[in-house]
């Protein structure tokens, strides 16, 4: 058997049906691993690359935690938890980035994610938090501010680093581009993806256990309302840890069992990747009925006469 077939599955079509008939149709990857980075189930190729854009974040806070920033400026899980978020902007969430700046006698003028459009402050800017627990580090280690998101800083060449140990891999080997908020992202196929989330949720390294603490009992924190991440980590109650990407990218950590699910969806669409994720949850048995069927009007009934629909399952390794 090859490599090419072991890896690879009838892949899943999330199709938008108006009144039953087939109007749009998107397609998805996806893969399940376990924390030693072994595939337990796929459908489509598991090794499709792509950026993990926002989906990065809860490893780029672990520099935070492993730094000891937050003990130096004695922040704490609500600002760790917006270090991790892709935020909406309101005023509470925009008022946690502020307060990693204040504690680390740091000024908004030094962000250097964007004002986004209509905004006055780059603390509205959904990436706020990331940019803040950088710049805490930096401050905490005397390194540069002005040039915190160059991928040749140190605080840049440790997120890296730390990435690469966990999925033990020469960090050089990574591809890097820059996300649309400046920071560093990186290419990377889906079972190293889905690997991450499995570490982070399986309770084995203490900084992550707290990032993951941090993100599901503030979930208000990392999206806002109505948001999937948000009402995700909201219903299941700390089961599971979600962070979503640009681009059509979902992961989602299963917390205490150390499994990670990573999707991909082809096209990018927002509203494909929700299904998708339902779908998949409920048949990996990681939501209760319930869950399943309030998630599932949420996000994949989208009017009177528009529902989502998923052709496709996971297959076993």
């Amino acid at each position: 058997m090859t490599r090419a077939k072991r890896y690879q599955s009838a892949e899943l079509e999330v199709q938008l049906l108006r009144e039953g008939i087939i109007e749009s149709v998107h397609v998805a990857h996806a893969v399940v691993c376990d924390s030693r980075g072994r595939m337990l189930s796929v459908a489509g190729n598991a090794e499709t690359a792509t950026f993990i854009r926002s989906s990065l974040k809860p490893f780029q806070a672990l520099a935070v935690a492993a730094s000891g920033t937050l003990e130096r400026y004695g922040l704490d899980d609500r600002d760790l938890a917006i270090m991790c978020a892709s935020h909406r902007g309101h005023m509470e969430q925009v008022r946690q980035a502020f307060h990693i700046l204040w504690k680390a006698e740091l000024e908004p003028s030094q962000l250097q994610c964007p004002i986004p459009h209509g905004g006055k402050s780059p603390l509205e800017h959904n990436c706020s938090g990331k940019h803040a627990g950088m710049l805490a580090v930096c401050q905490q280690r005397n390194w540069p501010l002005e040039s915190y998101l160059h991928r040749n800083h140190p605080l840049q060449i440790f997120i890296l680093q730390t990435m690469a140990e966990l999925l033990g891999m020469p960090a050089d080997e990574f591809i890097g581009a820059h996300d649309d908020c400046g920071a560093p992202t990186y290419l990377m196929p889906l079972n190293q993806m889905a690997t991450l989330f499995a570490k982070l949720a399986s309770g084995d390294n203490l900084e992550m256990e707290r990032i993951v603490r941090a993100m599901t009992h503030h979930p208000e924190l990392v999206a806002g309302p109505e948001a999937f991440d948000t009402e995700l980590m909201r219903l299941t109650e700390g089961a599971l840890v979600s962070k979503s990407g640009a681009e059509g990218i979902q992961c989602i950590g299963r917390v205490g069992q150390g499994m990670g699910l990573a999707i991909k969806i082809l096209d990018g669409a927002k509203r494909a990747k929700y299904a998708a994720a339902i779908h998949l949850l409920k048949q990996l048995g990681w939501l209760t009925p319930d869950v399943s069927e309030e998630l599932s009007d949420k996000y994949m009934i989208l009017s009177e006469y528009k529902r989502l629909d998923i052709q496709g399952d996971l297959d076993l390794m």
